[in-house]
């Protein structure tokens, strides 16, 4: 039995292994010069292949998808994902914050034995091919390649942002033109822009805010941002895209609170701005007696219209930051947006393509950084290859 896996990122990577392992012969596709570009970019900063937290609250974080994806992860769950590294020479370990992380710290090693063992399992790689679409016998079409006639195909193409490392969203209208629903795809786990003046914006862009706490529509969460020259980014920030963006696009903009000491209870720090100032400037004043940098003293400045704020412990525990876009697409770390749930069966199948299988971002689904975008990219190729071997009636590993 032969499967064409089109994408050579995560989720079809997987895909292939698992579908190769139980004896099919797999060629993957990839349309860029190498394989994995978007997991080694990932991997700068430390790669966070998944989450330690408890498995419940782990599936919470992918909200109404949840329910669909909830199966995949429940098939592939961390543990595994924690296994599978392990198995190619890449032990993990749990950071403080609970992000599991190979020992390594960084994708290449990880990714360079992972395509050795596709090649010594028999996977056909084949980078610079881009995929098509359909000719109109039903075959697979490649530029400057010769069609192809696979038993099945696994699309795992990506969704829509940081179109450069290859995941363009181009495959949208190939889709949409054989009756597959695909909703419109959205930034998230993305930065949004804030009017700052221009000095503050001058001075500050780059600037660090922590220890911090973000509040909105509700929830508040402990995390980190940085200013920069057009708005705010950072983990905490990406925490909250979700709802930040979709604020934005009913009411025009959403306002933020940020917490800038959020160790210390209102009354507390109160009573320690009420100390004489005599001659200190404000900041100087901010700084000793509340642990405030320059940037943290210009924001609150900032959100006052350039005022001094009399109550100046309110000020400092509750600042409002008016957003008034999310970043682009080309900028987002991830994706919402893409194939429709209800365009797809139990195994991941295209009702309108038989035979034709998804994996990956190419799905409508969303979730935080924390490990748990790749998880949900290794779990629902591991699924998309489930269903493979189901319908090819081919014995089903991994």
């Amino acid at each position: 039995m032969s499967v064409a896996v089109i994408g050579g990122g995560p989720a079809g990577l997987i895909a292939a292994e698992a579908l190769s392992a139980a004896g099919c012969g797999v060629t993957v596709y990839e349309r860029m010069p190498t394989f994995g570009r978007k997991l080694l970019i990932a991997g700068r900063g430390g790669l966070n292949l998944t989450h330690s937290e408890p498995f419940a609250r782990f599936k919470s974080r992918y909200g109404e998808a949840g329910a669909r994806i909830g199966p995949c992860l429940d098939a592939f769950p961390p543990e595994a994902l924690v296994a599978w590294a392990d198995g190619l020479g890449q032990p993990t370990f749990v950071g403080s914050s609970g992000r599991v992380f190979p020992r390594a710290l960084k994708a290449s090693p990880l990714l360079r034995a992972w395509l050795r063992r596709l090649t010594e399992q028999g996977v056909n790689l084949r980078p610079r091919a881009e995929w098509l679409g359909w000719d109109e016998a039903g075959a697979l079409v490649f530029r400057d390649l010769p069609p192809a006639r696979p038993d099945a195909v696994v699309l795992a193409l990506g969704g829509a942002s940081w179109p450069k490392l290859g995941s363009t969203g181009a495959w949208a209208e190939l889709l949409k033109a054989r009756g597959v629903a695909v909703a419109p795809f959205r930034p998230a786990n993305c930065g949004f822009v804030a009017d700052w003046s221009e000095p503050f914006r001058a001075r500050f862009a780059g600037a660090p805010l922590k220890p911090l706490a973000l509040s909105f529509e509700g929830r508040r969460l402990r995390g980190e941002a940085v200013v920069t020259d057009y708005g705010l980014e950072g983990g905490g920030i990406y925490a909250l895209s979700a709802p930040l963006r979709d604020a934005i696009a009913r009411e025009g903009t959403a306002v933020l609170e940020l917490d800038l000491r959020p160790d210390l209870a209102e009354d507390a720090l109160a009573r320690r701005l009420s100390r004489p100032r005599g001659g200190q400037s404000l900041a100087n004043f901010l700084r000793k007696t509340a642990g405030l940098p320059p940037v943290a003293v210009n924001l609150i400045r900032e959100a006052a219209g350039g005022a001094v704020p009399v109550d100046l412990a309110h000020a400092i525990k509750h600042v409002p930051v008016v957003l008034t876009a999310p970043r682009g697409l080309e900028r987002a770390i991830s994706s919402a947006g893409g194939i429709a749930w209800s365009a797809v069966d139990e195994r991941l199948m295209l009702k309108a393509l038989p035979g034709v299988f998804v994996a990956g971002e190419m799905l409508d689904w969303e979730a935080p950084t924390g490990g748990y975008l790749l998880q949900a990219c290794f779990a629902t190729g591991a699924a998309a290859a489930k269903g493979v071997l189901a319908r090819l009636a081919v014995g089903a590993v991994m």
